[in-house]
């Protein structure tokens, strides 16, 4: 019962991570599965609150074993399109035809970027800018300091804006 509450909660975000890691539906899928089966068997050792830095970890270390498996393989993902559209009202993007198309040209211009930038810099603009984990938590998860967390997410919002300038010329 204490693992649903606390760990189970936190699945889309695990899902957002490894879908980004990954760039891959279905090897984030079973990445989220692998992690979870994981999480279980070692959730007596967990011994904090909160969980969702415990298991973006547990995410994130799953990702990286399932990606020096591939290497071995010499695979390559393919690339998905589409971000997650989370929002649950109708907007001006929804009701207006020309919006809504500049808005996914838009998401899909930024996704080739964050695609194309190390999986270093990928992992901390995904943990900080679109889960708003903490400088810490993301130092936690990643087992780096927090200043090379700082200059990871420094260095990736420059190569994903130098990415979007690239491609506008």
């Amino acid at each position: 019962m204490r693992f649903e509450q606390l760990v189970l909660p936190h699945l889309d975000a695990a899902y957002n991570l490894a879908r980004w890691l990954a760039r891959d539906d279905h090897r984030a899928q079973d990445v989220v599965q692998d992690a979870i089966v994981r999480a279980m068997k070692f959730f007596d050792g967990f011994r904090g609150v909160n969980a969702r830095p415990w298991l973006l970890a547990i995410v994130r270390n799953t990702y990286l074993s399932s990606l020096r498996a591939m290497q071995r393989e010499d695979l390559r993902p393919d690339l998905d399109d589409e971000l997650a559209d989370t929002d649950p009202e109708p907007n001006a993007y929804e009701l207006d035809p020309s919006l809504a198309l500049e808005r996914k040209w838009e998401r899909e211009r930024i996704t080739r970027a964050m695609e194309r930038l190390p999986l270093e810099f990928r992992e901390v603009l995904v943990l900080r800018e679109l889960e708003d984990l903490s400088y810490k938590e993301i130092a936690e998860i990643a087992g780096i300091p927090i200043g090379t967390v700082m200059s990871r997410l420094s260095r990736a919002r420059r190569s994903l804006a130098e990415c979007l300038v690239r491609e506008e010329g």
